[in-house]
């Protein structure tokens, strides 16, 4: 359970983003930095840097594009030693100007992409390598992934200077055995790289293939302020910090940050566990199908809604 090279990443800002279109009060997002660092947790993800000719500021809030001067206005005064992350989707991302790393409150940038497009997520990793960031690749939507696919991209990103690639479940579709041998094959294929995991719980299975991941030496882990993200959310990390017993972790800030914004939150954002993400996640599918029928009048009607989702499959 305590490994010193686990490193375990907060995504309740970037994940937690993608359901109310990054609209977090600076208040909260403050709060949760704030907590985070009394927390001992190792890397705080602020958002996305996505391109403002391709999304819109009058749709979006300040953490679709986690600009510099924005972050430093939310640590200012704030003792801290936690890292700043950062996600681009790679595929999705007009050109940026980013800072030197010295420059810049931002540690870490997370290349988003899937497999047909590595070619420039391993673009924008050099280049943010050049620059003196850490850098991950985040391999989404990885259970509908043919393996030669697969393994020929991450034989491209073993000769990158990533230092992190990441097997996510984006669909919430796999399990332990699924997650075991992903993270073998990860590692056969990326020597001298570390190897993350990325669990969303259409199945109530992300705390536990997280688990499954660390056993079998993923050593970067995600999570969120009770598993907050889109649809289902993602591994809870307040369970990951009870699970790896590490000495510096302080569950009391985390928790105090929950009870006086995430449950108030829950009442008006939906997210977590529900029928509609279980169905696509069985059915190893994208999310948005049941995130748009929960927005329906039908919305709790179950049985219809599988076999919607079953027809769609034949």
């Amino acid at each position: 359970m305590f490994r010193e090279q686990i490193k375990v990443l907060d995504c309740t800002i970037r994940d937690g983003g993608l359901i109310n279109n990054h609209y977090f009060t600076d208040d909260f997002v403050r709060a949760v930095y704030e907590a985070l660092s009394r927390s001992g947790i190792d890397y705080m993800e602020f958002g996305y840097r996505s391109s403002r000719e391709l999304y819109p500021p009058k749709d979006f809030g300040a953490w679709k594009y986690c600009d510099d001067e924005m972050i430093k206005k939310i640590i200012d005064g704030i003792e801290s030693n936690i890292k700043i992350s950062v996600m681009v989707d790679s595929y999705r991302v007009k050109e940026q100007v980013f800072a030197p790393a010295d420059e810049s409150p931002i540690d870490m940038f997370r290349a988003a992409t899937y497999v047909k497009y590595m070619d420039s997520a391993i673009e924008l990793i050099k280049k943010c390598h050049d620059l003196g960031y850490e850098t991950t690749c985040n391999i989404m939507a990885i259970s509908r992934e043919m393996e030669p696919d697969l393994v020929e991209a991450l034989d491209q990103l073993a000769k990158s200077p990533v230092d992190v690639v990441y097997v996510v479940d984006s669909f919430g579709a796999m399990y332990c055995e699924q997650v075991e041998y992903l993270i073998k094959l990860y590692r056969e294929h990326l020597p001298g790289k570390e190897v993350g995991i990325h669990c969303h719980n259409q199945q109530q299975l992300a705390f536990a293939n997280t688990i499954e991941g660390i056993i079998h030496n993923a050593n970067y882990v995600d999570g969120s302020l009770y598993g907050i993200g889109r649809g289902p959310g993602n591994c809870c990390l307040e369970l990951l910090m009870g699970f790896l017993k590490n000495p510096k972790f302080n569950l009391t800030p985390i928790l105090k940050v929950i009870q006086d914004y995430m449950i108030p939150m829950g009442k008006e954002i939906e997210w977590g566990y529900l029928i509609p993400y279980m169905v696509t996640g069985i059915l190893n599918e994208h999310p948005r199908t049941a995130i748009a029928y929960r927005q329906t009048e039908d919305r709790d009607k179950y049985a219809e809604f599988y076999e919607k989702m079953r027809e769609t499959q034949e």
